[in-house]
């Protein structure tokens, strides 16, 4: 019998392309964000902490310098990771609702936590960074906003690992309908939870050149940034490369089957069309995966530069985020097929929905995305060009 819910009657109002491809550009623009917000907040505890001991010494001031630049970003970052979580969620919910919501419901007591979590670490995240620029050493204060960004991340990665196992739901629910049962251990939860908290860390080392690119920001403390971001970037990378091997190996077989060949897994069946749909979709994911590899492979070379060279202009910031978003769009792409693969083997075909687009509604949705994202960029535009003010607070 197949576990999941009856598909909703009402067709798609846009071609299933499109929904995915808008749900992954939109997802990778909110993983950028979220590694930003947790790499750059443990990098500023870090730091904080750091520069407690031994207060009054040239270096402890430049740690808390660096922190100080770090930490008075994070509250407006966090503005970015909400705003861009919303789409991918609508989307996926539009693609895997049938899916989504019955585990959603499942763990309803944290889905609906993450709300209250969130407030409380934004929050922290504002008296953190008043007492980064007040010159204090306040790293509890951000260790306790990291571990609570780090429970809603493990929060969520619980809730997109539980939608791909539909094996599991009927067990959780004859034990509780309350919602405040957690699912049975799965080999890949862990795996993928690390494998962001990892990425965030050399994200975080990137941004780090970038802020060394800021003339506001004193020449000592940029260089610090410069330096330590280099470093902190060219491990962490090799970590995640490493995570990320552990979240493959994790995967069923007839998943990496499929991923690997473009063949369906033997014990499944499928439709002619299904077949050919995976055999194209098949080298694209996997060309995908090459592509974040090579795009590790380039950030692991340019943090080497940077920890020695220590640059100190907006255009390494630039060349580190073309990087960024080019690992993380492979990335997503790859994780989408992933999650589509892992699913079709188990009766769930993210394609076959019943669609009736409305180019009207379409067209009209695209031209205020594409408004919204010019507006975004003028914003942007003032903000930079603004006068520069002096960050110095110790």
């Amino acid at each position: 019998m197949n576990a999941f819910p009856v598909v909703d009657p009402i067709p798609l109002p846009a071609p299933v392309w499109l929904v995915k491809a808008l749900h992954i550009v939109t997802l990778a623009l909110h993983f950028i964000s979220v590694e930003l917000l947790l790499g750059g907040l443990l990098v500023a505890t870090w730091l904080s902490f750091r520069g407690a001991n031994p207060l009054g010494h040239p270096v402890a001031a430049l740690r808390l310098n660096a922190a100080a630049a770090i930490a008075r970003r994070l509250p407006v970052l966090m503005t970015y990771v909400i705003n861009l979580g919303v789409p991918p969620l609508l989307f996926a919910q539009v693609l895997y609702g049938r899916a989504f919501y019955t585990s959603s419901v499942l763990i309803g007591f944290y889905w609906i936590s993450v709300v209250f979590l969130l407030m409380a670490c934004y929050w922290l995240l504002y008296e953190f960074a008043a007492g980064t620029e007040a010159g204090k050493s306040v790293w509890w204060q951000g260790l306790v906003a990291w571990l609570i960004a780090g429970s809603i991340a493990r929060i969520y990665s619980t809730n997109m690992t539980l939608m791909l196992r539909p094996e599991v739901w009927p067990q959780m629910y004859s034990a509780s309908a309350s919602g405040t049962h957690l699912p049975p251990p799965d080999p890949t939860l862990m795996a993928r939870w690390l494998f962001m908290m990892t990425g965030g860390l050399w994200v975080a080392g990137l941004w780090m050149i970038w802020l060394a690119g800021r003339k506001v920001i004193d020449g000592p403390v940029r260089s610090y940034l410069a330096a330590n971001g280099g470093r902190l970037a060219l491990v962490m990378v090799a970590v995640q490369a490493l995570v990320g091997f552990k979240v493959w190996q994790a995967q069923p077989a007839a998943v990496q089957t499929m991923m690997l060949t473009g063949r369906v897994a033997d014990g499944l069946t499928a439709g002619r069309e299904m077949q050919a749909l995976i055999a194209s979709m098949g080298g694209l994911y996997r060309y995908a995966g090459l592509l974040w590899l090579a795009g590790a492979g380039l950030v692991f070379g340019f943090a080497v530069w940077a920890a020695w060279g220590k640059p100190q202009s907006k255009a390494a910031g630039f060349v580190g985020l073309v990087l960024v978003l080019g690992t993380a769009l492979s990335m997503t792409f790859f994780r989408d097929g992933l999650r589509d693969l892992t699913l079709l083997s188990k009766g769930f075909d993210v394609w076959q929905r019943t669609v009736v687009t409305n180019w009207s509604v379409v067209g009209l949705f695209l031209a205020l995305l594409v408004g919204g994202l010019f507006g975004l960029g003028w914003l942007i535009s003032v903000v930079m060009r603004a006068r520069p003010v002096s960050e110095k607070v110790v």
